[in-house]
């Protein structure tokens, strides 16, 4: 069989690549060297957002094409994709009150916003007002604003509503007004899995653990060599392996790139549950960067990223001493009860295959995405992709598709912006799906249905069946991972071992017991 396209790299790009083209009638073939988004693609913050801080880089195309992501995909994968309201504490001698307010004022009108909420002013401390607490209807301006950081009395207010406070919040009593604004929480590694099974549903075929070692033009097409001998032709080759989209060019390819990738460590912490709420933090640090902390799991924080610098071949990568250290300075700047080592559950860390746009510092680094279309006349063509986003990885396949609409035998238009992801075809919305699900099967509690709804929508049901208790869906190894799940993950999400169940397609990993985690290894193989 001769494909259209053969597509190199499992992550969110190369998936969501397949997907685009698989549902344009195209024959897709996608390898992947190991685990469905085993590299970057699962070690990210877990947004799906705009960039509010991209803005300080002028990056606006950016920003407005992902704040148009934002609201489609929370339409689109409800279960895996939800609101998540950020608090900004403001900080005297970091960015100024005006700065703040141009900033979330252009995130909130940059594009088109109809399921979340806009950003507004908030108090931290009443104290933050002196004797003149202002009513409900009260606004306040940026003057008043210093003069009540003053502990001065606040006579008049203008400009902004105070819409309400986060009184009790865990921070320093210094910081006693902030700023809300809304982006959105993914569940990174399944929504790359979401586009691999939507992908493989409209004819992709999907190998993990498939590694492309050679590949070489034979007349009009690729002729591609992997690790298990298998040869594939394709009539185009995408290369989207990420961090080692470098060394596919080089190694496998042989071809000469005009743009390079740039490698950038990004670790995280996942704490002990830091503070109560539904909400995230978005914190200002006194070197210019930012540092998220968001709620995790139900009994976590989540706390990250750095942006270091990272040199020599892309492999598996973890946190340093020196980034944990970063991490809780950053965090505890803040904090009213510091946070210590001994707080820490867990860390991962992951490569960001930036495009190298010349910038000294990794953190500022663009964010945006950029191709590279080797076609030499009469040859078939090689498209490299270079850095983007989770949030932008359906626009990024969309115009990789334009680059390669004129060597391929496209059947139809642009089609992803009003398609569901599998499983989140939920009309009145997930929180009645999850009603509805406890209803149908009330043997599965509270927690077990929100996690299995969370992670596979409405196709729950092709794990539970005509099942009537726990027991009928067989050995539970913890957590309500049972045999029937595994079958599933297996047959339909191409998990192969323990480490692809526990960390990638879900997170049990930080919930099972050691003991139940060996179980499932010696079930599994592997």
């Amino acid at each position: 069989m001769i494909y259209d396209l053969l597509i190199v790299g499992g992550g969110i790009n190369g998936c969501a690549i397949a997907r685009d083209a698989a549902g344009r009638g195209l024959a897709v073939r996608l390898v992947e060297q190991g685990d469905l988004a085993q590299g970057t693609s699962s070690a990210s913050t877990k947004l799906i957002h705009g960039g509010l801080r991209y803005l300080e880089l002028y990056e606006f195309r950016l920003v407005h094409e992902a704040l148009a992501e934002r609201e489609l995909l929370l339409g689109a994968a409800p279960h895996v994709i939800w609101p998540l309201k950020f608090v900004l504490p403001y900080e005297k001698g970091l960015r100024p009150v005006w700065l703040l307010r141009l900033g979330l004022f252009l995130y909130d009108h940059l594009a088109r916003r109809k399921r979340l909420e806009g950003s507004h002013m908030v108090r931290l401390d009443h104290a933050a007002f002196g004797r003149n607490r202002p009513n409900a209807d009260d606004v306040i301006d940026s003057k008043s604003l210093e003069r009540a950081l003053r502990e001065k009395p606040v006579p008049t207010f203008s400009q902004r509503a105070l819409t309400g406070d986060l009184l009790g919040a865990p921070l320093r009593d210094v910081y006693r007004v902030g700023f809300t604004y809304a982006d959105c929480w993914v569940d990174d590694s399944r929504f790359v899995v979401l586009n691999a099974r939507d992908a493989a549903e409209r004819g992709a075929a999907i190998s993990v653990g498939a590694k492309l070692v050679h590949a070489a033009r034979q007349g009009d097409n690729w002729r591609a060599t992997l690790t298990d001998g298998e040869t594939i032709e394709a009539r185009a080759l995408v290369n989207a392996a990420g961090p080692w989209v470098s060394e596919v060019i080089e190694d496998a390819l042989h071809i000469h790139s005009r743009k390079h990738v740039r490698l950038v460590k990004g670790s995280h912490l996942v704490l002990r549950r830091l503070f109560e709420g539904a909400h995230a933090y978005i914190l200002q640090n006194p070197d210019g960067r930012i540092v998220f902390a968001i709620p995790y799991e139900r009994e976590f924080t989540l706390v990250g990223t750095t942006d270091v610098s990272y040199e020599g071949s892309p492999g598996a990568v973890a946190i340093s001493d020196a980034e944990t250290d970063y991490l809780l300075a950053s965090l505890n700047h803040f904090l009213r009860q510091p946070a210590t080592r001994d707080d820490i559950r867990w860390s991962y860390a992951g490569l960001r295959p930036l495009y190298d746009d010349g910038a000294l510092k990794a953190s500022v680094v663009t964010r945006d995405y950029a191709f590279d279309l080797d076609a030499p006349e009469d040859s078939a063509p090689a498209l490299s992709t270079f850095g983007g986003k989770i949030t932008t990885a359906r626009r990024l396949a969309e115009h990789a598709l334009d680059q390669l609409a004129r060597f391929l035998p496209v059947h139809g238009p642009a089609w992803t912006a009003s398609a569901v992801f599998p499983g989140g075809d939920m009309p009145q919305g997930f929180d009645q799906f999850l009603d509805d699900l406890k209803r149908d099967k009330p043997f599965l509690g509270d927690a077990l249905a929100l996690r299995l709804a969370r992670a596979y929508g409405t196709r729950v049901f092709e794990i539970l069946k005509d099942a009537r208790s726990v027991s009928d869906l067989g050995r539970d190894f913890g957590c309500g991972l049972t045999e029937a799940e595994i079958a599933y993950l297996r047959e339909k999400e191409w998990a192969r071992t323990a480490d692809d169940m526990l960390w990638r397609r879900s997170k049990l990993g930080l919930h099972m017991a050691d003991a139940q985690q060996q179980a499932l290894r010696e079930f599994v193989g592997a």
